[in-house]
């Protein structure tokens, strides 16, 4: 689909004065294994849940509302989050500039959604900047929590099911921005090694987490 290309967004910027081998040793000496590939796709190809029956009155769709924090205990993160679209002249996902605030697909299920794929995505660092909110996101596995929090106050927290690790090119966007399926959460950064001709990282790392007994 136009406009989901999520090739640059993430690049370690060349000309910075943060010296790259870090970057590289932090986003490509042995990665964690993926985990949990059979569970993300069992939440993506999922039936909604059957909601209950309609009285005789109209029912009211409720507004969506945007996610607003992230915080993740495992890594010590507390993020802010900014709704963002797409660069328009790239169609690349518009993280948010600073590395410290991650970004909101705004076209996509609000953190409030029955059903689809609520994604967040951020830089894993900058040259200029050093390491990005999500440096660390890689680390997490099934079982860690996540907690999002609306624009409204309200909280939803997420079970982490799965980490997988795509090459940009093999990224499986329609699964991913899907509005369909059982509703869950899905992360996004960068990872693996740093090619230094291009200035990006080879890797996509993709955390899926499902809503928890509270979500």
């Amino acid at each position: 689909m136009q406009g989901r290309r999520l090739g640059g967004w993430c690049a370690v910027m060349v000309g910075g004065v943060v010296a790259l081998g870090a970057a590289v040793t932090a986003c490509g000496d042995r990665p964690p294994p993926p985990v949990g590939a059979p569970a993300a796709e069992a939440l993506a190809s999922a039936s909604p849940a059957t909601p209950a029956p309609a009285d005789s009155r109209s029912p009211v769709e409720s507004p969506p509302v945007p996610p607003a924090k992230l915080r993740i205990d495992r890594l010590g993160l507390t993020a802010r989050v900014d709704p963002v679209g797409v660069e328009a002249d790239t169609g690349d996902f518009a993280v948010p500039p600073s590395v410290d605030v991650v970004g909101w697909y705004k076209y996509g299920p609000a953190l409030n959604a029955t059903t689809g794929s609520i994604v967040i995505a951020g830089h894993v660092d900058s040259a200029k900047q050093g390491g990005g909110a999500f440096f660390r996101l890689r680390e997490l596995g099934p079982g860690d929590a996540v907690a999002v929090t609306g624009a409204d106050g309200t909280v939803r927290r997420f079970t982490v099911v799965a980490r997988e690790i795509y090459p940009k090119p093999q990224l499986p966007m329609d699964r991913l921005f899907a509005r369909d399926g059982a509703a869950r959460l899905t992360l996004i950064t960068c990872g693996g090694p740093f090619d230094r001709g291009s200035g990006h990282y080879r890797d996509n790392v993709v955390i899926t987490a499902e809503p928890g007994p509270n979500g």
